[in-house]
This record gives C-alpha cells, sequence and structure tokens, in this order.
C-alpha cells in the first residue's frame, strides 16, 4: 500500500487552469508532453465514486519520467466500503488524515500544467474528477486526453482484450504496484511508450490523429474519452491564429545581409581596423588565421583599447578574433538568423553560400524590419536538439506558424519553402545525432567525406505539412559493400529513423540514403546518372526526376553541389533523354470529367498534387534541364526559362499563378486535417472551399493544360 507523502512530488510546470491541456494537434506522439493519471476511489459508479488516492507520472514521448510522479492519498468524506478496500488496499484508517480533494487540488493542477492527460479507460478518471470539481467548487473544462485502450485497440485491432494486465503481458512489462494509482500510472505510461512506435505502423503520428483513433474505436465504456477530446476543443480551434511577424519569413538572409564581406589581415592592428571599420561603414570584419576563419567586431577593439589603453591600438586582429565563426547560409530565411543569434547571445553572423564561402554578414541592425525578434515561433530549437523528441516538439510548431502566415495572407509558396527550410535542417540535424551515436557505438568518424541531400518537393522549396522522406548520400569515395559504405548505410539507417520518429515519415518509394540506390560514391553517382541519361527505363526517368530537385544539407556541400551541375550539363546535351522526359511529363489524367466538373473522389475530395503540381512541377523541371536553368524551385524555373525568350512570359506567369493557388488549397485543407486527426494527403475536399477559392481552382487546374502544352516537343 502507498502512503501518503508530506509534499506531493512534482515538476515546476505552468499551472495552466484546471487541467487544461495547451498541446498543439500536430505533435508528434514522439515528442508528447503528457501526464498519466490513474485514481482509486470508493467505487466503480463514475455518478458517485469519491477519490481515495490520485497518482500521476510524466511521459516524454517515449520516455517514461517516473521519477516526476504525483502520489496523494484523498480523504473522500464517506466510509470505503470493504469491497474496494479488498482491490487497492486503501482503508478507512488510512485516508483519516489525508486532505479532502479540494485540499490537494491545487497542488494537482501544477503537477499537470499544460500537458495531455493520458489513461486507461481515461473516461471514468475524468468524470470522477468532473464531478469531485463540482463538489470543490471549482470549474472544471475537459481536458485533452488519450485512452490507452482505445489506442492499444488501434495498434492491434486482434487482441482478445485490452486490460491493463493483458497488455502489460502481450508488450512483455513486467507488472508492479498493481491497484494502487501510482502503480498503475506508471504501468499504463509504459503501454503507452510502447505503442507509439506500434502507432506509428498504423499511420497515427500526432495527438490529433490519436484523438480521432480513441473517437473512431472506444466502445460504449470508453466512447466518454471521445466526448471529453470533441468537447473541449483543441487551442488551434478555440483561439484565432496568432498573428505572426511575416517579415521574417517572408525574407532570406541575402535579402538582408551586408555585402560583400570585409576581410582583414591576421597581422591587422586595432588601429588598422577601426580605419577600415569607418571606411566600409561596418561593424565588424572576418579574419582568417591557421585555416580558420573568425571574426572582430567594434566591440572586441573597444574592449581591447578599454584593457590595454593605447597599447591596445597596436594588438593584432589574430589574437582578438572570436572563432569559431557561427554562420548561416545566405539562403537561409531571416527567422532562422534571429534565432541562432538570440540563442548564442551574439550580434554578428557570418553568411555563407552554398560552397562554404564567407559572401556577407548579418546584424541586428539588418534585421530591424522584423519587429517582433523575440515573437517569432520558429526558431533554433533544430539545432540544439539532443534527441528525437527534442526534434518533434520543434516539429510541431511549424503548422502553427503556417496558420498564422496565411491569416496574414502570406502567399503559400513563401510557407511551403519554410516547411522545406525545416525539413532541411531537421534532416540536417538527424544526420549530426546519426554521427554522434555512430561515434558512441565505437564506429568512429566519418572514414571519408560525404554529404547528405534533400530531394524531391524540399529540395524544390515547396514541401507541404504531408511531407515524407526523399533523401540521399554522396561519399567522396569508396565501393559498393566496402567499409565506407557500410558505414554510411548504418548511419543512414539511423539518420532515417530519428526523421520517421520525429514525424517525417519513411518514403512508400524508397528514396532514402538508406538504401543503396540512395547511397555511393561520387564516381558511382556519377556512373549511375550516366545509366539514367542512357537508358530512360521508366524507373530510371522517375529517379533522375526527383534527383534533379536535390540540395546538399549536411557534410561537404560541395559535392551534392558538383554531382547536381552533373547531371544537368549531361542531361541538356542528352536529346533522346529529353525527348523521355517529355513524354513522361505529358502523361497526366484531366482534373475533369467529360462534363466539365471536378473530378472528385467518394469522399469528394480530388487529388490536386497528381491532376495538378505534378504536370505543372514536371513540366517546369524538364524545360529547365533543357535550357540549362540551373534552379531548383518551380517558379523559379518556369521565369527562368522565360527570360530565355524560349516562352510566352504571359503564359508561364499564368501556370506560376496556377501553381501557388494549387499549393495554397493544398496547404489549406493539410492544415484542416491535421487539427481535425485526419491523415494529411494531397487530396482537397472542394466543398470546403468558398465560391471565389473554388472558381480560382478550376481556373488554376485549366491551366495545368498550358504547362504541358509549353513541355510538348516543338514548342520549346
Amino acid at each position: 500500500m502507498v502512503s501518503d507523502r508530506d509534499r506531493p512530488r512534482y515538476s515546476d510546470a505552468p499551472n495552466g487552469g484546471p487541467l487544461m491541456a495547451g498541446s498543439s494537434s500536430s505533435t508528434p506522439l514522439v515528442a508528447l508532453d503528457g501526464v498519466v493519471l490513474d485514481t482509486e476511489t470508493t467505487g466503480l459508479d463514475a455518478r458517485s465514486a469519491r477519490i481515495v488516492q490520485i497518482g500521476a507520472v510524466r511521459v516524454a514521448g517515449t520516455k517514461v519520467l517516473a521519477e516526476l510522479r504525483f502520489e496523494r492519498l484523498v480523504n473522500p468524506g464517506q466510509p470505503i466500503p470493504k469491497a474496494t478496500t479488498q482491490v487497492h488496499g486503501i482503508s478507512d484508517a488510512d485516508v483519516k488524515g489525508a486532505p479532502s480533494f479540494a485540499g490537494i487540488v491545487d497542488d494537482l493542477e501544477a503537477f499537470i500544467g499544460n500537458s495531455i492527460i493520458v489513461g486507461h479507460a481515461v473516461a471514468y478518471d475524468l468524470q470522477v474528477l468532473e464531478r469531485e470539481y463540482q463538489r470543490a467548487g471549482r470549474a472544471w473544462r475537459p481536458p485533452r486526453a488519450l485512452d490507452v485502450r482505445a489506442l492499444a485497440r488501434t495498434a492491434a485491432p486482434t487482441l482478445a482484450h485490452y486490460t491493463l494486465d493483458q497488455l502489460c503481458e502481450w508488450l512483455s512489462i513486467e507488472v508492479k504496484g498493481r491497484h494502487s494509482a501510482i502503480g498503475d500510472a506508471e504501468l499504463t505510461a509504459r503501454v503507452f511508450a510502447a505503442l507509439v512506435p506500434l502507432l506509428r505502423e498504423q499511420n497515427v503520428r500526432t495527438l490529433a490523429e490519436a484523438e480521432a483513433a480513441c473517437r473512431r474505436l472506444a466502445d460504449v465504456e470508453a466512447r466518454a474519452v471521445g466526448g471529453f477530446a470533441a468537447a473541449g476543443a483543441s487551442v488551434e480551434e478555440t483561439v484565432a491564429p496568432a498573428r505572426v511577424e511575416s517579415f521574417a519569413y517572408r525574407h532570406r538572409v541575402g535579402d538582408v545581409m551586408s555585402a560583400p564581406a570585409t576581410f582583414a589581415p591576421p597581422e591587422a592592428t586595432v588601429r588598422e581596423l577601426l580605419g577600415l571599420l569607418l571606411e566600409k561603414k561596418v561593424s565588424s570584419v572576418f579574419v582568417s588565421a591557421d585555416g580558420e576563419t573568425g571574426i572582430v567586431t567594434e566591440r572586441d577593439a573597444l574592449r581591447e583599447i578599454a584593457a590595454q589603453g593605447e597599447r591596445g591600438l597596436d594588438t593584432r586582429l589574430h589574437s582578438i578574433m572570436r572563432k569559431p565563426l557561427q554562420t548561416v547560409l545566405e539562403s537561409a530565411f531571416v527567422y532562422r538568423a534571429i534565432a541562432r543569434m538570440q540563442r548564442l547571445g551574439i550580434r554578428h553572423l557570418g553568411v555563407r553560400n552554398l560552397r562554404g564561402e564567407i559572401v556577407g554578414a548579418v546584424t541586428p541592425r539588418n534585421l530591424l524590419q522584423s519587429r517582433a525578434m523575440s515573437a517569432l515561433a520558429l526558431g533554433d530549437e533544430v539545432d540544439e536538439a539532443e534527441d528525437s523528441t527534442a526534434l518533434g516538439r520543434a516539429w510541431a510548431r511549424l503548422p502553427a506558424v503556417a496558420r498564422g502566415l496565411m491569416a496574414e495572407d502570406v502567399d503559400a509558396r513563401s510557407i511551403t519553402a519554410i516547411i522545406s527550410s525545416e525539413i532541411r535542417v531537421l534532416t540536417r540535424r538527424a544526420a549530426q545525432l546519426a554521427e554522434r551515436r555512430m561515434e558512441g557505438e565505437g564506429h568512429g568518424r566519418p572514414p571519408v567525406p560525404y554529404a547528405v541531400l534533400v530531394l524531391g518537393s524540399a529540395g524544390r522549396g515547396e514541401s507541404l505539412l504531408a511531407a515524407d522522406q526523399d533523401n540521399a548520400i554522396v561519399y567522396e569515395r569508396g565501393k559498393e559493400g566496402g567499409p565506407e559504405d557500410r558505414y554510411f548505410e548504418r548511419l543512414a539507417t539511423y539518420m532515417c529513423a530519428i526523421l520517421d520518429e520525429v514525424g517525417v515519415p519513411y518514403c512508400k518509394g524508397g528514396v532514402m540514403a538508406k538504401n543503396r540506390a540512395w547511397r555511393m560514391s561520387w564516381e558511382d553517382w556519377r556512373a549511375t546518372i550516366e545509366g539514367w541519361v542512357r537508358r530512360q527505363r521508366p524507373q530510371d526517368l522517375l529517379n533522375v526526376d526527383i534527383f534533379y530537385d536535390g540540395v546538399p544539407v549536411h557534410g561537404q556541400g560541395t559535392l551534392g553541389e558538383e554531382l547536381w551541375n552533373y547531371a544537368y550539363e549531361r542531361g541538356q546535351r542528352a536529346r533522346d533523354f529529353l525527348v523521355a522526359l517529355t513524354q513522361v511529363a505529358r502523361e497526366r489524367g484531366s482534373a475533369f470529367t467529360l462534363l466539365g466538373n471536378l473530378r472528385l473522389d467518394e469522399k469528394r475530395r480530388i487529388d490536386l498534387k497528381k491532376l495538378g503540381l505534378l504536370p505543372i512541377f514536371g513540366a517546369a523541371r524538364v524545360l529547365s534541364i533543357r535550357h540549362g536553368v540551373r534552379a531548383r524551385s518551380t517558379p523559379e524555373r518556369l521565369r527562368g526559362v522565360a527570360a530565355r525568350g524560349a516562352g510566352s512570359a504571359a503564359e508561364i506567369e499564368a501556370v506560376v499563378a496556377a501553381h501557388g493557388t494549387i499549393i495554397g488549397a493544398m496547404l489549406g485543407q493539410q492544415l484542416a486535417d491535421s487539427e481535425a486527426g485526419i491523415p494529411l494527403s494531397s487530396r482537397v475536399a472542394v466543398d470546403r472551399l468558398d465560391g471565389p477559392h473554388k472558381k480560382a481552382l478550376r481556373e488554376a487546374l485549366r491551366h495545368v493544360d498550358t504547362a504541358i502544352d509549353l513541355v510538348s516537343e516543338g514548342r520549346l
């Protein structure tokens, strides 16, 4: 029997009100901040039962934080029936000196904070809690909750029974402390943690999807949890989209940086530095010494003079430069630069290109146009994340940011570029964590330089929220099956597993670096591209298509860039290859029926990727290869072709506009579906669109024919 404690054990979670959870619907289960709760009561009828004990433990995704627990006996104010004492072992004598529920409710709320409630047949516990709140004269707001029993039915629908004991037996969880509130809470927490990867196999990945599964599959007793989850609307449903200062999400670092980069010799003095700063009207210079680049700012110079007096003017820059230099890509969005400067507590960042060259600097002065620097929803958490749970929490922020930007009428393609940017950074961090794991297992550092590439829509900068993995690895040298390849196979397997846990699922088509077809040496990649161009088999054409969208995100980026450029050069010279790509781009179904209606499925949705986006970005890709337009995004490719005088500017702008309209419709649907717990897809419910948006979508889909016509052999 569990004895009462002088004070409950709990974390310093903020008080979110009476059991009011605040997690985002899009939070992956692997990153869920939950409290697993169980009660022992005077009886089984929730209408009259009183609480005699409450136990709760924290979970962070698949981690059971057993040391963070809440454990209290409660005086119910009435005798405990002997029959129930025989079950949980709690007698009138045990609770005689215990506080009433009203005396412990503040501590309970402090422990729960903004976490999601998790429990086995949790509807019963919540009904009992609601009545205790009413008796205590406290306001009750139904929390968001997940029922482990219903989730188990989703993960394993063929089990004979779903009692806590049977679930523990099925999952090989040792049963301890059964029929005490804290013991049952900890067992339920371990069951929940074990279910998370099994639910992922059933495409239940997020909080909203788990809630939807509970609503669909709960039986008569457990259906109440669906009522709690449905009656207690999610945060996104009850609160208007937060205003997001959109400048930092609309502009790239290259748009605002000070360029070109100002360098000073390492032997230059502080006196010479001050003259250079005045001449160039900058506040810092870069210094390269002993193979490493650092930075010296005007503040560094002033500190040196304050410390050394006049002698400080003769100090050499190499002795006071700060290194390693903190940098950001010129193609990164401004919000990433802001977040990095805030996290590191610095005022200057170097700006580098994909080749690693320093091309400029960015300071708070460059960023003044962003009026809400400290309130940006996305930050630098990914770069600091230590595990899948932390990565998942960062990834879960995206839908809220996307929703806020859409509310500000930010172009949908700018939002998809942000999503793509986060997928790239997420992939880079997953690779870094995989490297760390390899070292921890004794496999050492990478044997040769290598690069991780993100392919497909994230490479083009056009990812939506339903994106899956498309990635590849190129390493400097090594043979298939050799030590280098075996190293990178293991590393890629870890990297892809991390991404899948976080919420970027495995690619159904297998386009992942853990598979040999997407992991090879530079020479083998070059031979593979040559084979794609020469053989022109259907699968080859699909592979080469996605490869042309690739962008390096980790490692030695020049390996990826050189390979991408080689693919362009080789493809542009091969006429038969271009003809074959053109034929593939022209093969599509129509978005309209013979009667001119939109082609809808049984749920009155239309597949806008298959019937809209795919032919447009496919045509743009072929045109860019044909005309040597070295670009990745669809609008850049199309406008690059027009700039070369290779097509009608009016027609191309119409296709570009259609591309944006279709992406906007898909993004809006995915945001709605993520809230409802509906698996994200490329299908859009046309009936949810108002008249003007429906008309715009029909017009955009008509311009798919224009894109196909542009790419037709003989036109361009």
